[in-house]
């Protein structure tokens, strides 16, 4: 299995602290928000990965990130123009996925809890074509939200809802197999002008081809400034607790 990481985008919820960098490199606690995805995907036992990039301060990223092997990835790069959704940052990593099944990573996402290891193991053994961790929030309208049948089970996902059918919330990570990029190909714009990931999602739900699961650690986005403090406290929760590990050092970093 492969890797993306999307650290592309605007950031204007952060303005104005991302008016001149990327939200990617803004600190949670004691590291830059981009080290969290990374840690995520390296946790899953991946080791090729891509990070799209896009907006500003892209060469600080590359700068920052150099070729991966300090975090134990082989890490590649992919420019995105504009802030043109999900789905087509996704899109951009075709000819890297290749072949293969592949997990994405959205770049202000911070998990903190048991690896996923046997999650990213079970999808790609098993039948799904694509796949997403839920996690409840009291918050839903702010995300895409799963709406939930009798029996518990996903028949659809609505992105950034006025009325929430649920709190139930897919965070942003996506499993998913080669034809994904088929289906994003045959997508239109939302009204939002962006390609979106809960279209994706959708197109799996019909013949139980959506594998979900429910999240059972810790979860933010940072895109906000309220959520940025809470990935903050979730991290020095850990650190005081003793379950997060030092920043990694980069090569020729002092000791």
């Amino acid at each position: 299995m492969k890797g993306l990481v999307l650290a592309g985008g605007t950031a204007s919820r952060l303005f104005p602290l991302t008016i001149v960098t990327n939200k990617h490199l803004l600190p949670i606690y004691d590291r830059p928000m981009i080290y969290y995805p990374l840690d995520t995907l390296a946790g899953m036992g991946i080791r090729e990965v891509m990070v799209i990039v896009g907006g500003k301060s892209v060469g600080d990223i590359v700068e920052l990130l150099g070729d991966g092997r300090h975090f134990g990835l082989d890490l590649t790069y992919r420019y995105q123009r504009g802030a043109l959704g999900i789905a087509h940052a996704i899109g951009l990593a075709r000819d890297f996925i290749g072949d293969d099944a592949f997990c994405v990573v959205l770049g202000d996402n911070i998990l903190r809890g048991d690896g996923l290891a046997q999650t990213a193991q079970r999808f790609e053994a098993g039948p799904w074509g694509a796949g997403t961790l839920l996690y409840e929030v009291p918050d839903p309208h702010r995300f895409g939200v799963a709406e939930l049948d009798e029996d518990g089970r996903v028949v659809g996902f609505e992105e950034k809802p006025e009325y929430p059918k649920s709190n139930l919330i897919p965070v942003g990570v996506y499993f998913l197999r080669p034809d994904a990029f088929a289906v994003i190909e045959g997508l239109a714009p939302s009204g939002r002008g962006e390609f979106e990931i809960t279209d994706v999602l959708n197109h799996y739900i019909p013949g139980n081809g959506l594998f979900t699961e429910v999240y059972r650690g810790s979860w933010t986005d940072a895109g906000t400034v309220p959520s940025l403090l809470r990935a903050a406290e979730m991290a020095e929760h850990d650190d005081e607790a003793g379950t997060l590990l030092p920043p990694v050092a980069r090569p020729g970093d002092p000791a």
